[in-house]
């Protein structure tokens, strides 16, 4: 290993990428490890940038030659997955990684990184609050936003196995609380 990751997962709609946009614009150790995604990008979504975004038969051929550290299909026909030379670029750079990443990815990094990760869950103070913010966010049909509730039931069971969870009910104060559980694990 050569260097520290910080791990967020959480169901969709929870506050994930915002609690990961403050956390790297106010650490300059951090770097985001950019996701390659066998979908289209959705709203603002820039390939190289939010996600790597690549043909389900290209995922295949990396899968194939072992070019991921994790990858799972999230949806069916929708494959996500961490690429090592991601992982590669950042270290040799000195940064820690901040990964933005499914429930089952982030539970197959922490296995993969152990010691040198930091897991958090990030939810929704409820399944309700969810469904507004899924409505509000405006991206998603009503079916697949349907989709995601369901989904998040299901991830929700796994919070227990990540290091911390951090409750997203009030924004500020669930930013202040992300960075000084961050804080914590870079002192260690």
């Amino acid at each position: 290993m050569d260097g520290k990751v910080i791990i967020f997962c959480a169901p969709s709609g929870s506050g994930k990428s915002t609690v990961v946009h403050h956390l790297l614009d106010n650490f300059d150790c951090f770097d985001f490890s950019v996701s390659a995604a066998s979908r289209a990008p959705r709203g603002e979504e820039r390939d190289g940038v939010d996600y790597h975004f690549i043909s389900n038969e290209e995922f295949d051929r990396l899968v194939e030659a072992g070019e991921f550290v994790e990858h799972e299909e999230v949806y069916p026909g929708c494959k996500y997955g961490t690429l090592k030379s991601e992982v590669r670029r950042i270290w040799s750079e000195g940064h820690v990684i901040l990964f933005d990443v499914d429930v089952k990815g982030g539970l197959n990094l922490k296995k993969y990184f152990n010691e040198a990760a930091l897991s958090i869950f990030l939810k929704a103070p409820s399944i309700e609050e969810l469904r507004r913010r899924l409505v509000n966010r405006g991206t998603d049909t009503p079916e697949a936003i349907e989709k995601r509730l369901s989904k998040a039931s299901e991830e929700l069971t796994y919070a227990p196995q990540f290091d911390r969870i951090l409750i997203n009910d009030d924004l500020e104060t669930c930013l202040a609380e992300a960075v000084s559980i961050v804080n914590g694990f870079l002192e260690k």
